[in-house]
């Protein structure tokens, strides 16, 4: 809870609460008033004062996306809402387009469907940093929340219904190589989850020959009782489609298409640790674009060794996109990435983009003749095949002592050469393998990594480390 009166904090990337519970129209247009004063008072580069209000498939939400238009029409900005529902980062594409002070998205991502939530963006199209969300947490309840019926904020020009989605694709469609594309074969199955990224793969790829199926594209506020993230005990039924049929690439995005995960033909799934190596390859050995890669600290040993081959410089962000959407702004970088599937790429606004993550990934086919699989087995066997795992482990947080950790000799036998401790602490042992512990800000429980050179191995070293936070 925030040090206002109010149930509202910004995490991370946004913030996100229980519908009907702390996520109800009343506290949605408290939002939407602080963040209306902090657009008045706190932007005065901007003369003319608009925003981009868009929203995904979750329940409600597109009602939610008119209470925030309806609050910014009454403090005078001038609102572009979204005709429909739509990913994320064609709403950020969109904010810089419109030349905007900011976007609001309304979007709980990849967590239950009981949750909704409120992204905000910034004019370049990036996440919010902590310094803004910061300034409207304090102005939350400090001015009375004021509307403008929706009719009457139309007619005055106030409220704008707008097409986001046709610019996107246009640009995304110029992005990748089409010509090259164009009469590539691959089959391709690609799960939208249930979210917003409805059936724009196939508007960007019409007019090639790519056989391209489409799954649970359909609107569904339940996500078939679970909840529309890219991991693999959410993805089954992809994977066993991706097992018994013949597809050259499985596709994945997230609730609201910000993030991309994927499926090798045979059925098993590709860690967006290896999605980021594939791009990073592909955009310097095939496109030819210059700058530095970006990895957050638990991001796998493999990129070091790609970098290292590709005369690259690397980046090490603390985790978390925002850290890697300052450098994409500051620097010139080839692609930089997360663990959690989120790829900034290079010409682009910086934002994670799940759809052309999967674009560029078809195109790296293309490109190399070669099925998706093919592409990770010749990656793996160049740079290394590195097994990544993670352990979410509920426990007060607290009661984690960092600097003890900081002190373990050894895991496992290996001896430990090296200890990061920006964000947590990571241990780093004389032949690769890593363990990593970071305590939650917002949650009861402690994030254990692992890495190794086989799976059993990087299973043992999180036991390991669940075992130096609770002995039991």
């Amino acid at each position: 809870m925030s040090d206002n009166k109010f149930p509202i904090k910004f995490g991370t990337d946004g913030w996100r609460a229980v519908i009907s519970d702390t996520f109800t129209f009343e506290n949605v247009r408290i939002v939407a008033q602080a963040a209306a004063d902090w657009i008045n008072k706190n932007n005065p580069r901007f003369a003319q004062k608009s925003a981009s209000v868009g929203y995904d498939n979750r329940f409600l939400s597109a009602e939610y996306a008119q209470a925030v238009a309806e609050v910014f029409a009454a403090n005078g900005i001038k609102t572009w809402l979204s005709d429909t529902s739509l990913p994320t980062p064609a709403l950020s594409f969109g904010v810089v387009g419109l030349k905007n002070v900011c976007g609001i998205m309304i979007t709980a991502s990849h967590n239950p469907a009981k949750f909704n939530g409120i992204k905000i963006k910034t004019a370049q199209g990036g996440a919010a940093s902590k310094d803004i969300t910061n300034v409207v947490e304090s102005y939350l309840g400090q001015t009375p929340v004021v509307r403008l019926g929706f009719q009457d904020a139309v007619d005055k020009g106030l409220i704008v219904k707008h097409d986001f989605k046709a610019a996107y694709v246009k640009f995304l469609r110029g992005y990748i190589n089409m010509k090259k594309i164009k009469a590539a074969k691959f089959k391709v199955l690609s799960d939208i989850m249930h979210g917003s990224g409805r059936d724009l793969l196939r508007q960007i790829l019409k007019g090639t020959d790519i056989k391209l199926t489409l799954m649970r594209e359909d609107v569904n506020p339940s996500f078939d009782g679970s909840k529309p993230e890219p991991i693999p005990e959410c993805l089954q039924l992809l994977m066993r489609r991706m097992k018994d049929e013949k597809f050259d690439f499985g596709h994945v995005l997230d609730g609201d298409a910000d993030r991309v995960a994927a499926v090798m033909p045979g059925g098993e799934f590709v860690s967006p640790q290896k999605i980021l190596g594939l791009l990073i390859l592909h955009l310097v050995r095939n496109r030819g674009v210059e700058g530095g890669i970006i990895k957050t600290l638990c991001g796998t040993t493999m990129l070091d060794h790609i970098a290292q081959k590709l005369g690259r410089k690397l980046y090490e962000t603390p985790v978390g996109f925002k850290y890697i959407s300052d450098l994409m702004i500051s620097e010139k970088i080839v692609a930089g990435g997360e663990e959690a599937g989120g790829m900034g790429l290079p010409n682009y606004i910086p934002e994670r983009d799940g759809t052309l993550s999967g674009l560029l990934l078809l195109e790296m086919m293309v490109y190399n003749k070669k099925n998706f699989k093919q592409l990770v087995d010749d990656m793996e066997k160049e740079f290394g095949r590195y097994f990544y795992t993670r352990l979410d482990y509920a426990m007060d947080a607290k009661k984690v002592d960092l600097n003890k950790l900081k002190t373990i000799p050894e895991v496992l036998g290996r001896k430990v050469i090296e200890v990061k401790d920006f964000d947590g602490v990571k241990l780093i042992c004389d032949n690769e393998d890593w363990l990593m512990f970071r305590p939650s800000g917002t949650e009861p429980l402690v994030r254990i990594y692992a890495e190794a050179k086989s799976l059993k191995a990087s299973k043992a070293i999180l036991e390991f480390g669940r075992q130096q936070v609770d002995p039991k």
